[in-house]
């Protein structure tokens, strides 16, 4: 397969899902955003709980967020609902999100007369764009245009020894075909830092990757915790992950063996081609909106304790190495490589297993998550509210 099929965007970028989102600027949007989606089919909104009382870089975080998730190349319109007083412009907003070549239509709640006048306006606006988008034909795609999130969540003992090193046999077939792979989770590489620092392609990404981990941990010491003396979660250590040396080492296999090529900050858009690392956190939802704000068109999730969790614009694949968990949560899993622990099959075989995952999901196959509804969105705060 040197192809996949999907939507070409004005920009020049391509995307595997043709969503109509809807985004609240600010919590007090919420239920209108929500009331729009249950009306309306086919329409997907990130209700959250910000855009209001912030400053400073967390103001700017939440901005950026909200516009790299409606700049998704899997993002074929947007309508922006705004309450109308908030810190978070909807109109700069809007012409962030169109510099793609978009239609953004803004709803002010406040102007329009209420919630219920909004939902009207709005619920007629996504018929009639959901209608637009419905009349795009699908085109081919090389598979230089894909770019992927690489995300572990819930792990346990197999994580490290079978679905993450099977990932990353997955994420070197991608760079091969000059896709591009993003790995994250600064929390999670702590205490194997050294070990992805050798793999930077040059030196200046190897001080900024030693750069995130430092700023992560003395906000650590600031909050009087201690990362290095315990960080894996209960389930984690339920699952037989000790230290948070064990946990990173297993962490940093799913991205494979390429060069770091590059380093970004949260939800900032990918630089470039390649194998690059984004500074984020290891919460689930945090760190895979992050991914879908930078622009990955998908991600591929491990989890050996069964994490259930999608997101809103990107499909997200659910691979594990634990047999026990997927026999019981074969609901939530996509992709199975239990096989290596038994004996019967290989890293490099099992990572193909998932690689054909990836290319039929990216041709359109619903995701498990995807089929179940899941579409959760969390923007990863910096600051205090006011």
């Amino acid at each position: 397969m040197s192809h996949f099929n999907g939507y070409a965007r004005s920009n020049g970028e391509y995307g595997i899902r043709n969503h109509l989102l809807i985004i609240p600027t600010v919590i007090c949007a919420n239920q209108v955003c929500n009331r729009i989606t249950q009306l309306v089919p086919d329409t997907v909104a990130i209700p959250h709980q910000h855009g209001c009382s912030q400053i400073g870089a967390d103001k700017t975080r939440t901005f950026d967020t909200l516009a790299g998730t409606g700049r998704n190349p899997n993002v074929g319109a947007v309508i922006i609902v705004s309450l109308g007083c908030e810190v978070v412009d909807p109109y700069e907003l809007a012409d962030n999100i169109r510099a793609t070549g978009k239609r953004v239509e803004v709803i002010d709640i406040q102007e329009v007369g209420g919630s219920v006048k909004a939902i009207q306006v709005g619920t007629a606006l996504a018929k009639e764009m959901r209608l637009e988008l419905d009349t795009l034909v699908q085109v081919p795609i090389p598979l230089s245009e894909l770019r992927i999130g690489v995300k572990c969540g819930g792990s346990d003992a197999t994580s490290g020894m079978a679905s993450n090193p099977a990932l990353g046999a997955a994420s070197d077939l991608l760079i091969e075909q000059g896709g591009t792979v993003v790995i994250s989770e600064t929390t999670e590489i702590i205490g194997a830092e050294h070990v992805l620092a050798a793999r930077c392609a040059t030196p200046e990404v190897a001080d900024q990757l030693y750069a995130f981990v430092e700023r992560f941990e003395k906000e650590v010491d600031r909050m009087g915790a201690d990362m290095r003396g315990g960080n894996p979660s209960p389930g984690n250590i339920a699952g037989g992950l000790t230290t948070i040396e064990e946990k990173s080492l297993g962490c940093i296999s799913k991205c494979g063996t390429s060069p770091i090529v590059g380093t970004f900050e949260y939800a900032e858009p990918i630089p470039g081609t390649g194998l690059y690392f984004m500074d984020s956190p290891g919460n689930d939802i945090e760190c895979v909106s992050g991914m879908a704000a930078s622009g990955v068109h998908l991600v591929c999730f491990t989890t050996g304790r069964g994490t259930p969790t999608g997101a809103a614009v990107v499909p997200v694949i659910k691979i594990t190495g634990n047999k026990l968990m997927y026999e019981r949560m074969k609901d939530n899993m996509d992709v199975s490589v239990s096989d290596i622990l038994e004996g019967n099959a290989g890293i490099i075989e099992a990572g193909e297993r998932i690689w054909q995952e990836i290319l039929s999901v990216a041709d359109g196959q619903l995701t498990k998550a995807e089929i179940l509804g899941h579409q959760e969105f969390s923007i990863n705060r910096i600051g205090p509210s006011l």
